[in-house]
């Protein structure tokens, strides 16, 4: 095995080796494009999170930055994402503001460590019902958490269980505000059918006006944000804005603060910063595959996981959020034309600057039309249709996809992942097991009180009950039993005992256990384990034919001496 040889390498060290003034050109074009896509949804993440909008500001400048600058992927955005929100709102009602930030960090080394030891390819292996399930059970949380502001209710500050904010909305239903619930559909039907109005305009077996063209350029959150910004400056409409909530945005850059720190402190915080840093990294991961899949390139999965342990880590001194890998605001990098992570950093400076020269602009942004943004992005976000394809998969898929998501909106996705994680290894056990075959084989005679079977598949843990059978009294042989093993994969610690325990039955019977053709991983643990020598080298043979070979020599000198010969037990040591 080779020793560990730390590695941190960032993609744009190697992007960088051959650039020119034309992808300069475009990645400057795709990282302002990117920064108008991520403003407003930085600010609505954050809200929606139950803290400042400038918090997701900040956390998409400085971990925008550094994600990109030391990151793995080639054209990858990071920044606070949708799918944290429902993690952070509920952190911060259980341990408090101060302490999501502590987990952050903790988080933080998490994700350094895991990719410093070359963790990033063991997420890949999270099951694909898992992901869906966790993926369309945040995107319900989220939704949920916006009907607040969609309805403007007079709620002073949702609850963060599930059961508990659906009491809370239907108590509260009465203080509907009708202006703010207006706005909001208005701002959602504009979404929609601005969404719909840019894709029909890629179609290119369509004829299209110019101006459909250039409109698929411009997100419709932008435009829907800008619409609803200034209907309410002008017209002065009776709704709440980030102004009168929020006081607006302050302008200047982020102020490092040091949080209190004690390890006492950081053990209570180990439920939230595991829950950060496998989230992190689930999203971070998936949006660079995407991303590979776009633009035909592969990224590094563990300088990706330190990329977002440095920006975890260092975020949240600066009053920023949890922080990973954005599809939305990647899949529009990627769109705009970008060609390495030099278009995340201008992303990451251009929204520095609307912060220093812009920022007392976002004071009549209205909450209701941010909630509409953010149910449109979390029906966008969740994959309804695997819940109409169920009914054709099959049962494991089933269970594993909706106990993760039942357990996601219920309970919360750090126990949804472990326990589809658990239901995930349980199933796949079973249909391992389930190929693991003894099927008997034919003896040739004439050779008395000989059996023989085969093996096929797997002889592990989950599968040695079926070789226990051959213990019973009906099925262990006089004389000789031969386990032909050359379809045998592999075999484990349990597998080897079940042999020894088939052996001695056999040895207290005075019979013989044979094996027969083992493979190499077979092989190698039958010799590593010491049990080649208690079974006796000769009765390990290459062959079928030498199996039956053996047996003959082993039921004559029975017949002659009606007992085990030594001839034939020289080699074996008595159990």
């Amino acid at each position: 095995m080779s020793s560990f040889r730390f590695r941190f390498h960032p993609t744009l060290l190697d992007t960088l080796a051959d650039y020119s003034p034309q992808r300069l050109r475009k990645d400057i074009i795709a990282g302002i494009t990117v920064s108008v896509v991520a403003l407003p949804l930085a600010m609505a993440f954050a809200i929606a999170s139950g803290v400042k909008p400038e918090a997701g500001l900040f956390t998409a400048i400085i971990a925008g930055f550094l994600i990109s600058a030391l990151g793995g992927s080639r054209v990858q955005i990071g920044g606070p994402a949708g799918a944290f929100i429902v993690v952070i709102y509920g952190i911060i009602d259980k341990y408090g503001l101060a302490n999501l930030l502590i987990a952050t960090s903790c988080a933080g080394i998490l994700l350094f460590a895991m990719g410093m030891f070359r963790l990033g390819s063991l997420i890949r292996y999270i099951p694909l019902p898992i992901v869906i399930g966790f993926t369309n059970g945040i995107a319900v949380l989220i939704a949920l958490s916006q009907l607040k502001d969609f309805f403007g209710l007079r709620i002073t500050r949702m609850p963060g269980d599930f059961f508990a904010q659906l009491r809370m909305l239907v108590q509260h239903a009465s203080t509907t505000h009708w202006p703010s619930l207006l706005l909001a559909l208005l701002s959602l039907l504009l979404l929609i059918g601005w969404s719909r109005l840019a894709r029909s305009s890629l179609d290119p077996g369509l004829p299209h006006p110019r101006w459909r063209q250039r409109c698929s350029i411009v997100p419709g959150s932008v435009v829907v944000l800008l619409l609803a910004t200034l209907a309410s400056a002008l017209l002065a409409l009776p709704v709440e804005t980030i102004g009168s909530r929020f006081g607006g945005i302050p302008q200047g850059l982020p102020v490092f603060v040091l949080p209190d720190f004690s390890w006492e402190l950081v053990k209570q915080l180990f439920a939230p910063t595991l829950t950060i840093a496998l989230l992190g990294a689930i999203e971070s991961l998936l949006c660079a595959r995407i991303a590979d899949g776009l633009i035909d390139t592969r990224h590094d999965p563990n300088q990706e996981l330190m990329a977002q342990g440095v920006a975890n880590f260092v975020t949240p001194f600066f009053g920023g959020l949890p922080a990973t890998g954005t599809i939305a605001r990647t899949v529009t990098n990627i769109r705009s034309g970008a060609t390495s992570p030099v278009s995340g950093i201008v992303h990451a400076l251009t929204l520095l600057m609307l912060i220093l020269f812009a920022a007392p602009l976002a004071t009549d942004v209205p909450l209701a039309t941010m909630a509409a943004i953010l149910i449109y992005m979390a029906w966008n976000m969740g994959e309804w249709h695997e819940f109409v394809r169920l009914r054709r998969l099959s049962m494991p898929y089933r269970i594993l996809m909706l106990a993760t998501f039942f357990l996601t909106v219920i309970v919360d996705l750090t126990t949804a992942v472990e326990v589809g994680l658990v239901l995930a290894c349980v199933f796949f056990i079973y249909r391992i097991s389930d190929l693991t075959q003894i099927a008997p084989i034919t003896v040739p005679g004439p050779l008395p009180g000989v059996r023989a079977y085969s093996i096929y598949g797997s002889l592990f843990f989950g599968a040695v009950g079926k070789l226990e059978l051959l213990i019973e009294a009906q099925a262990v042989p006089q004389r000789v039993l031969i386990l032909e093993l050359h379809q045998l994969i592999s075999i484990d610690s349990t597998g080897l005992d079940a042999l020894d325990t088939v052996r001695r039955a056999l040895h207290r019977h005075g019979g013989q256990l044979i094996l027969c053709g083992p493979n190499r991983q077979p092989r190698a643990q039958i010799e590593r384990s010491g049990f080649l020598d208690r079974l006796g080298e000769n009765n390990c043979v290459d062959s079928i034919d030498a199996a039956y070979a053996r047996a003959r020599i082993f039921s004559a000198a029975s017949d002659e001496q009606g007992k085990m010969p030594a001839a034939a037990n020289q080699s074996q040591r008595a159990p």
